[in-house]
């Protein structure tokens, strides 16, 4: 993990000549593994440790990382069509890995074990 971290302070570093097309290799594979570890949820960017909340830096440099190495693109949705550099994240599921993974999506709520997130509720509650 050190040296994971260590690639991404290095890149951030000069992150301002890093584009889609001049990125190394070893700095977009460490951010891509990021980005997957951060999706499955065995990293975090912030956690609670001893009662206190902590920020793990390096790994919000990442995400910011990632949206230096990748170009924008046509996304398709089943509502509309988006361009963002951040791809769908059920993309390539279908009902089985949604059955086996055990939780539901529906636009524009995603509900998971143990959590829901639904937008409109946020606006709604906003407005208010």
């Amino acid at each position: 993990m050190q040296q994971l971290q260590n690639v991404i302070e290095s890149a951030f570093e000069r992150r301002a000549d890093i584009t889609p097309a001049n990125v190394d290799t070893v700095t977009r594979e460490a951010v891509n593994q990021v980005i997957a570890l951060l999706d499955s949820g065995a990293l975090r960017v912030a956690e609670k440790i001893d009662g206190q909340w902590v920020t793990h830096q390096w790994l919000k440099k990442a995400v910011l990382l990632s949206f230096r190495i990748n170009d924008n693109q046509v996304i398709d949705g089943a509502e509309s069509r988006y361009f963002d550099k951040v791809p769908m994240k059920f993309a390539d599921y279908d009902e089985a890995r949604f059955q086996k993974e055990g939780f539901r999506v529906v636009p524009p709520a995603r509900r998971a074990p143990g959590r829901v997130h639904r937008p409109q509720h946020c606006a709604d509650a906003v407005l208010r």
